[in-house]
């Protein structure tokens, strides 16, 4: 999209007025709190006003809302501008950095030349798992006291938000493969979580997808460390050749870092015994699910490469109750336990459903948005099976985020689909019909998960507020 050349360098020992197209994004408005941490001058646009936002304005940022975007808000003094992969050629303001010749950077560009400021900058990637590991990481290095910064694509009690400014040398922060954003990244350690086919509008194929996650390897440095999921099949395709150190986890012995003894408790919440260097950690997940366990292996390996207290790492790992949308327990309506989770992905979803099915409940009904035309179609037939985990399914219109070609998919069309595979579905074109149906339905007993990434949420909340 630039028309300039060379990439912008900042200086962050001279703080400079830094312009945000999407300012509120989660981790645009993340980046934004770290240069107001360093003094930078702030402003930015977006869409509407949201706690992110005024979080950012609290702290001193100028913050413009509205739709379209307009050329004005760029201001005289803006020294640099920063857009992410959402903003389009012919948006205003993006234009009027063109016509001015501003320098300007990618969200992912600042990331990672924010990450050369420390001397430990882990990056977390994988096609699933990054917000919870992630989060899971940021509890064990603030229970430590390490003054961790954090980066996290997700909203988490513990550290008030999406960010953490800390005054050590730790920076942890997501790695996403969308447009190969993480290889603009410089992480000391890296974690692969999984690899897996997804964002298909932008991958030709799985092996593409693989190739970038072997390229986000290969940044690794000769003094540093990669942790990765030794279940990902042709392993060694990514990892062979890398000069930095090269550790795994997994459920099978031949792992660095393997989990065994697993059980759960009566909401779903496992308990597992962790082993590496010929020691046994036990440690008990305050989040259900047993994909959570990987996460927490992930996030033990990377303590453990820290030289902290691992018994005070599983520790916090009981503590940590998961981040906002990630089986985030909403309340009770009329004796239905409302949950809400951000899965968009056939395995996110066949995971969170079957996590949810050693939860408390009667019936499991999941009211599903699709996201993105795209992402439905390429995996139209994998989603009905892994929605078909639940009892009952109600789905919402296909979010269609920033793509406007429907490719000839429908809510109404994977509808149909589930059904034929033998699970009540239905399928209503607005949130209110939903919400109609889901009183009239639903029992006391019941489980009802609210599920997608688009704003499917605000469904349980409209619920429950009445």
């Amino acid at each position: 999209m630039s028309q300039i050349q060379d990439i912008y360098q900042v200086d962050f020992s001279r703080p400079i007025h830094v312009y945000f197209i999407g300012i509120g994004g989660i981790s645009m408005s993340g980046l934004a709190e770290i240069l107001l941490s360093e003094g930078f001058t702030v402003s930015g646009s977006d869409w509407s006003r949201t706690p992110l936002t005024e979080r950012l304005e609290s702290q001193g940022a100028a913050v413009h809302y509205g739709r379209p975007q307009k050329a004005e808000n760029i201001e005289d003094d803006v020294d640099l501008v920063v857009y992410t992969a959402a903003v389009h050629p012919d948006n205003p303001e993006y234009q009027e950095t063109l016509r001015r010749q501003l320098p300007h950077l990618t969200r992912a560009q600042l990331l990672g030349q924010m990450m050369k400021n420390y001397r430990l900058p882990v990056a977390v990637s994988g096609t699933h798992g990054k917000t919870t590991t992630t989060s899971m990481i940021a509890e064990i290095l603030v229970a430590a006291d390490t003054d961790p910064t954090i980066s996290v694509g997700g909203v988490l009690k513990d550290i008030g938000g999406n960010i953490r400014v800390g005054s050590s040398e730790l920076f942890v922060t997501e790695a996403c493969e969308y447009t190969n954003s993480f290889l603009s990244f410089f992480p000391r350690v890296g974690i692969i979580l999984n690899v897996e086919e997804d964002h298909l509008d932008f991958f030709k194929d799985l092996d593409d997808i693989r190739s970038s996650f072997r390229r986000f390897a290969q940044l690794i440095p000769e003094d540093g460390l990669l942790i990765i999921n030794g279940s990902i099949p042709r392993l060694s395709e990514i990892t062979e050749g890398l000069s930095c150190r090269v550790v795994t986890f997994g459920p099978s012995p031949e792992n660095d870092y393997f989990f065994t003894d697993i059980t759960h408790d009566d909401m779903a919440r496992a308990s597992f015994t962790l082993r590496f260097h010929e020691k046994d950690l036990p440690v008990r997940l305050g989040v259900p699910g047993e994909h959570n366990i990987a996460n927490a292996a992930a996030a033990l390996a990377l303590a453990d490469y820290l030289g902290l207290d691992m018994e005070g790492a599983a520790e916090s790992l009981h503590g940590f109750t998961g981040t906002d949308r990630r089986f985030e327990y909403k309340g009770e309506l009329h004796g239905v336990t409302v949950i809400d989770d951000y899965a968009h992905h056939p395995t996110e979803i066949e995971a969170t459903l079957k996590a949810a099915a050693d939860y408390p409940h009667r019936t499991l009904w999941c009211v599903f948005q699709p996201h993105t035309y795209s992402r439905t179609k390429a995996f139209f037939h994998d989603f009905a099976r892994a929605l078909s985990h639940a009892d009952r399914v109600i789905l919402a219109d296909i979010y269609a985020a920033r793509e406007t070609d429907t490719l000839g998919v429908s809510s109404a069309l994977l509808c149909q689909e589930i059904r034929d595979l033998g699970t009540d579905c239905h399928y209503f074109p607005s949130f209110e019909e939903i919400e109609k149906f889901i009183l009239e339905n639903c029992i006391p007993g019941d489980l009802l998960i609210t599920m997608g990434a688009g704003n499917v949420v605000n469904i349980g909340e409209d619920l429950l507020g009445q």
